[in-house]
């Protein structure tokens, strides 16, 4: 059964409370499917190494909620109680929610308004898919069965329906479970097209050629070397030989340690004595 929690949403309250929990604005994230904020993204902000951007969207969606709530009152006839609701790890900040708890309110106040691909796929009576999800998760945990939610451009408002869809509720869970792990076990999620910015600018070109020029000159560096090492080798008949200021050896190494072969390590979780992870930089070249 979900809890309601007395939460003012922004306040610091509400964030803390936000960092312990599942929530449903993340979850599109979580899923992959948010145009916004990649699993990447998300799991730097879960593990501390990432602050959430307030931006000028999410700024406008907080000043027209109140406007839109009262639109959408009078449009229905119905009074909605914005508050938090949680149940176990799963938290859903609902901007609406009725007296019998039965239906609840979701307030999409989009940047662009009428020019939104938001508010233009709501015109064709869909909800985008981002969104469906953020409020699936939302009738997840009130337990309602039935969602409305109301675009609002400052002025007009469109009101679409979700109904509850119970079948989908294991997939949010799912992923949550799997992203959660990556948290604890502080390992990232793999990297989306989305994560990597295109630079173009003056100083990163000049870095770039100036790299591009160093590689070439080590790679063809190390080709001599390996050549003159590998004739080295095939004149020293002797375990240890040198001369004019270079020195063969020939010994025995030992062979490295296939842990995946040991009988006695069968079925047991190494990933549990890993060291922390530690971010490291990948220079190479691409087409």
């Amino acid at each position: 059964m979900s809890a309601i929690l007395k939460l003012v949403q922004g306040s610091s309250e509400w964030q803390s409370h936000r960092a312990r929990h599942r929530n449903a604005s993340e979850t599109p994230a979580v899923l992959g499917v948010s145009p916004w904020v990649t699993p990447y993204q998300l799991w730097l902000q879960r593990t501390g190494r990432a602050t959430p951007e307030v931006n000028a969207a999410m700024t406008r969606g907080t000043e027209l909620e109140p406007a839109a709530r009262e639109a959408y009152e009078q449009l229905t006839g119905n009074v909605m109680q914005p508050l938090v609701l949680v149940d176990g790890e799963y938290s859903a900040s609902l901007d609406g929610i009725s007296l019998d708890g039965s239906l609840i309110l979701e307030i999409k106040c989009p940047y662009q308004g009428r020019d939104s691909d938001t508010w233009k796929i709501a015109e064709g009576g869909k909800l985008a898919e981002f969104y469906c999800w953020q409020v699936e998760h939302q009738l997840m945990v009130s337990k309602a069965a039935l969602a409305h939610v109301y675009i609002f451009d400052g002025r007009k408002g469109l009101l679409l329906e979700q109904r509850a869809r119970p079948n989908d509720w294991r997939t949010i869970q799912e992923a949550w479970d799997a992203f959660m792990y990556l948290v604890a076990d502080d390992r990232p999620p793999a990297l989306t097209d989305r994560d990597t910015v295109v630079r173009t600018d003056a100083e990163w070109t000049a870095a770039a050629t100036a790299f591009i020029a160093a590689k070439e000159a080590a790679e063809g560096a190390t080709t001599r070397l390996e050549a003159a090492k590998a004739a080295l080798t095939r004149l020293a008949a002797h375990t240890s030989e040198k001369g004019a200021g270079v020195a063969v050896s020939r010994f025995w190494k030992a062979g490295s340690v296939d842990y995946r072969k040991i009988p006695e390590l069968a079925g047991v979780d190494t990933d549990r004595y890993r060291g922390a992870s530690r971010e490291e930089v990948r220079v190479m070249l691409t087409n």
